[in-house]
């Protein structure tokens, strides 16, 4: 497995910072690597579940997630999957008193023959991934 996590920080409200990033739909707006995420069932709560279409090294990669956990002002999660990975992404958010700190982990488990691939491979790409993914988060809520 390979987790990579980042913190960071945005001058917006706790509500409207979990709203937006528990609809997960806009990994559109925040995940560079995402080209669409369409809700299949659910209302946005544990059980809904998305199909989302991700590049990644170059290649299509489709998953389907679903929530896993949702606590209002505190903690969003959802797990993906397709043949050759699973894929976690955990999201803890508190108040800073004047905007938001939101903590994203994102766990990789990887199958088949790409799970053969030595995990300090993959880490340097998906360490390059976080990072643009935490600027594209941080830009994207600045702008709400």
């Amino acid at each position: 497995m390979v987790a990579v996590s980042r913190t960071l920080t945005v001058d917006k409200p706790l509500p409207e910072v979990f709203a937006f990033l528990s609809d997960f739909t806009t990994t559109e707006q925040w995940d560079p690597g995402t080209v669409e995420t369409t809700r299949l069932s659910g209302d946005g709560g544990v059980g809904t579940r998305y199909h989302n279409v991700s590049k990644f090294l170059g290649k299509s990669v489709e998953l389907t997630y679903e929530t896993t956990r949702r606590d209002p002002d505190a903690v969003f999660e959802v797990t993906g999957s397709n043949d050759s990975v699973t894929t976690t992404d955990h999201l803890v958010f508190a108040s800073t008193g004047t905007g938001t700190e939101v903590q994203y982990t994102a766990d990789f488990t990887f199958h088949g023959a790409v799970g053969k691939v030595p995990d300090a491979i993959l880490r340097l790409p998906l360490e390059r991934l976080a990072d643009k993914t935490a600027r594209q988060m941080r830009d994207t809520l600045s702008r709400l």
